[in-house]
């Protein structure tokens, strides 16, 4: 076990962290929100972290006070956007403790150098705003200074740091409103645990791979596929943007009259003239980020300092303007939505060209407000939505009066198979009038049935029912009941089949073996030989089985 790390672990955890980051940064930068003014969070971070690389790369030493220098001093002349000067200043929090310490570091210190990380973090954003890469950071290092004592080898120590992180992440979405809008979990927040991974693969002696996101991602991406939907603040108006310009600087140089009270002074100006202010550094350097109607006037107050470096204005208006013209160029005529709980259901509604799947079903049905939001998200003038539950279709259609610039047609599915109808029944070249009479037309060509079983003792339907019962359905009552669940599928399946039917469908639950999917299809192939038979996997809670006759 190892209980320390000396300073050549801790370079290495450095690099492996920028290489992992850099591996997964386009999938950092399809979760972030905001369209404007810093681009894409992963790309900036991972420039942060290059940078304080290519510092490191320049010195041979492994001491901490040189490493830790390289790295600090690195990371925030590299610092891009928001992002990647907190992430700067949490490096330099870290690397202020490792630095003045032992040349072995214990878990005992490495959770006093995060909890250094998180304040000087903290401390270098004028309003910091919880919901982001500083609440995980947070969160991680308190509960860093909890275990160190408990998990004194890092084997145990950093995974456990990791995954309080990513429940830190998980939380973002509930501090946040715009990321709870847009579905996703916050982008720095991801970076920062990419981070955390790579170190751990570089203390278990671990491939650096290119598929790394944390649970609380992977949880956004199943809430949410399309990372990269930005309506909700695309669709802004461009008035909404109170400060046009964001406005990025170095001081360097600094006049000899200069001292530390008058870069605090540089910050409250900048406060006063704009927002998302990070003015940051020492008598050697300053680091300043400030969004703000007046850029001039930043660069101005930071003359009276010392010299300007490498000064970065960008029209965030504009940028606003190209990516509405941009979303507005892609809209198309006509969208799909569809509501079912199954990841294959769902993978099977994405490859028939549905644009949005919502989660729900007969256990958890969606609201009218769930709905509308995933409507907005469609970036079509109409948009058909599939409730695939009797229970949904109402809500479905008071869904209508809460969207704004979109027209929704709700096609009266009561069931998946008939969402299946319905969606395969859809040409972009007719027009929405014609689409939703032949999607509703296309519904009467489908028979539906469920398998599940029986959670009460009750008599319905002429059946005798037993808690446990396999049970059979239509959409309108019980048709079917054994002991069995095949045997129940083929008693239903009898049932509901009329002459004109030709293909038999089954859609197997999440509690339902590949294996015996494929042996109850070739029972059902032997009792209906003038049916072709199919099964596909659904993955649909509840239910065993939904069954489709067309």
């Amino acid at each position: 076990m190892q209980k320390t790390i000396n300073c050549a672990v801790f370079r290495k955890m450095v690099l492996v962290g920028a290489k992992m980051l850099d591996n997964n940064r386009a999938k950092v930068d399809a979760l972030n929100v905001f369209p404007v003014p810093d681009g894409d969070t992963g790309t900036n971070m991972s420039l942060t972290m290059q940078s304080a690389v290519k510092e490191l790369s320049q010195s041979a030493s492994n001491s901490f006070p040189e490493v830790c220098d390289c790295v600090s001093k690195g990371a925030l002349r590299g610092a891009r956007g928001n992002s990647g000067v907190i992430l700067s200043q949490i490096f330099r929090g870290i690397c202020s403790v490792l630095r003045d310490g032992k040349p072995e570091v214990d878990t005992k210190t490495f959770a006093k150098a995060l909890d250094a990380g998180t304040k000087v973090a903290y401390n270098a954003v004028a309003i910091p705003k919880e919901g982001t890469i500083l609440t995980v950071v947070r969160m991680m290092s308190e509960y860093a200074t909890k275990v160190a004592g408990k998990n004194k080898d890092f084997e145990t120590f950093l995974p456990a740091i990791i995954e309080e992180g990513d429940k830190a992440l998980a939380k973002t979405p509930e501090l946040l409103p715009v990321l709870k809008k847009a579905g996703v979990v916050d982008s720095g927040g991801v970076g920062l645990m990419t981070i955390m991974r790579g170190f751990l693969a570089a203390l278990m002696g671990d491939e650096i791979v290119s598929e790394v996101q944390t649970e609380a991602a992977n949880a956004a991406q199943s809430m949410d596929a399309d990372f990269g939907d930005n309506s909700d603040i695309i669709n802004m108006d461009l008035g909404e943007i109170q400060f046009a310009y964001c406005t990025e600087f170095f001081v360097i140089n600094l006049k000899k009259s200069t001292t530390l009270a008058d870069i605090d002074k540089l910050r409250e100006n900048l406060m006063a003239i704009g927002d998302s202010v990070i003015c940051i550094g020492d008598l050697e350097m300053i680091k300043v980020h400030v969004h703000t109607n007046c850029p001039g006037i930043a660069l101005t107050y930071a003359l009276e300092l010392g010299e300007l470096d490498r000064p970065k204005i960008e029209n965030m208006l504009e940028q606003n303007r190209a990516l509405r013209a941009k979303r507005e160029a892609e809209k198309k005529d006509q969208g799909m939505l569809a509501v079912c709980a199954g990841e294959g259901l769902s993978d099977i509604f994405k490859d028939l060209f549905v644009d949005r799947v919502i989660e729900g079903g007969q256990t958890m049905n969606p609201s009218a407000s769930d709905i509308a939001t995933a409507v907005q998200k469609i970036n079509a003038e109409n948009v058909f939505v599939f409730p695939n539950n009797k229970n949904i279709i109402l809500a479905a259609e008071q869904a209508k009066a809460l969207v704004e610039n979109r027209t929704i047609h709700v096609i009266p599915t009561k069931n998946v198979p008939q969402g299946f109808a319905a969606a395969l029944a859809f040409s972009p070249e007719a027009s929405a009038e014609e689409n939703k009479t032949n999607m509703i037309h296309a519904l009467d060509n489908v028979k539906s049935g469920q398998v599940t079983h029986a959670v009460r003792t009750t008599s319905v339907n002429g059946f005798s029912i037993k808690e446990g019962d396999i049970i059979g359905l239509d959409d309108k009552k019980i048709l079917a009941k054994s002991g069995s669940v095949d045997e129940t599928v083929l008693k239903l399946l009898d049932k509901l089949k009329e002459d004109y039917h030709e293909v038999i469908t089954l859609y197997y639950g999440e509690d339902v073996q590949e294996s015996d999917a494929q042996a109850l299809a070739a029972k059902v192939q032997e009792a209906f030989p003038d049916c072709d038979v199919d099964f596909h996997y659904g993955g649909q809670p509840v239910y065993f089985y939904l069954l489709s006759l067309e």
